[in-house]
């Protein structure tokens, strides 16, 4: 597995990871999430490190169903941090020497999976998507977090394009919305094992057990399997409509219901960019998953100039239904308007 730098550039900002020979370093456009040096998106130069993104993660999460995969901050007043999982595989080296191990760590696996399954689970990810500390999956990782989940499409102080009370109130409530109607994190178990995890999220969401049986019996006309007559069930993934393994590892969204959807994991991706979906952090509308930032541009249109949601009422919409703030429909490089002639 090939190793990758991840070491800021030598001017302390953050390294183009699509133009690094051109490209000196991150230098943010003014109100554009892009560099001014290289063009690229911000998302090719993931500034910050892994505790600013487990902040990110936390505010994402918190006052949600998975806020228990969030803690508070001790002394931060209220604000949550993300418990990523990180895990570490040891394993021996054999030689004629005296013993030698190789480790591996992940920048993220599963929570609450026992090594062997989480390992089993990651032998089922595209190589490439595999975030091994210091390889390419770890970076692609980091990247996606700042594609797929954008923090100025949860958290109004990240907005430059904010005009007024109305917009940010607006902003707020749809936050507020979705966290509570259609965000969601995977969870992977074995084919079989969704009553045990719709128990757990009953118990965590402070519902009595005794429902869970009775939520079991109301959901029995939809369970996913087929019986072959003698007596054992074959799982379907809703994605590809493949069979999954009854001893593979397979990921369950509960907002999709714990008995009848489970996922390859290679199949758990956004039904709108087919990009995998990062920690398992999905949004699911209307029968489908969704990354966060293809479900938010479902309810709201996004600015092609500033990639910010857009919440005010009049804004330019181009033939081809792309659509700006009115002040952001303008040259990349002169900042001129479509109506006025320019080089560029």
């Amino acid at each position: 597995m090939e190793k990758v730098s991840v070491e800021p550039s030598a001017g302390g900002a953050a390294a183009c990871r699509v133009g690094e020979e051109s490209c000196s370093g991150f230098q943010p456009h003014s109100w554009r999430k892009a560099c001014v040096s290289c063009g690229c998106s911000a998302a090719d130069h993931p500034p910050g490190g892994d505790a600013e993104d487990d902040r990110h993660m936390g505010r994402l999460l918190a006052d949600s169903p998975c806020a228990h995969l969030t803690a508070k901050v001790k002394g931060g007043g209220g604000l949550r941090v993300y418990k990523r999982n990180r895990m570490i595989v040891t394993n021996p080296v054999v030689s004629r020497r005296d013993p030698t191990f190789n480790t591996t760590t992940y920048e993220w696996a599963p929570a609450g999976l026992a090594q062997t399954l989480a390992m089993q689970y990651m032998e089922l990810v595209p190589q490439a998507q595999r975030p091994v500390s210091g390889t390419g999956g770890a970076l692609e990782r980091r990247r996606q977090l700042f594609g797929q989940l954008p923090a100025y499409d949860q958290d109004p102080m990240k907005c430059q394009s904010l005009a007024s009370e109305e917009e940010i109130a607006s902003m707020l409530l749809f936050v507020k919305s979705y966290k509570r109607e259609v965000l969601g994190v995977g969870e992977v178990a074995l084919p079989g094992e969704g009553q045990a995890l719709s128990e757990a999220a009953a118990q965590r969401t402070g519902k009595d057990r005794k429902d869970a049986p009775r939520q079991q019996d109301s959901a029995a006309g939809s369970t996913n399997g087929t019986d072959d007559g003698a007596g054992h069930v074959s799982k379907r993934c809703t994605g590809c409509r493949g069979e999954v393994a009854k001893e593979t590892p397979a990921v369950y969204a509960g907002r999709a219901g714990y008995h009848g959807a489970l996922w390859h994991p290679a199949c758990f991706v956004c039904s709108e960019c087919g990009r995998a979906l990062v920690d398992l952090v999905y949004f699911w509308s209307n029968q489908k998953l969704f990354c966060g930032r293809h479900f938010c541009q479902t309810v709201w249109p996004r600015c092609c100039g500033c990639d910010e949601l857009i919440f005010c009422q009049s804004f330019h919409t181009a033939k081809d239904g792309r659509t700006w703030h009115h002040q952001h429909s303008c040259c990349w490089r002169c900042g001129r308007s479509p109506d006025t002639p320019c080089q560029h």
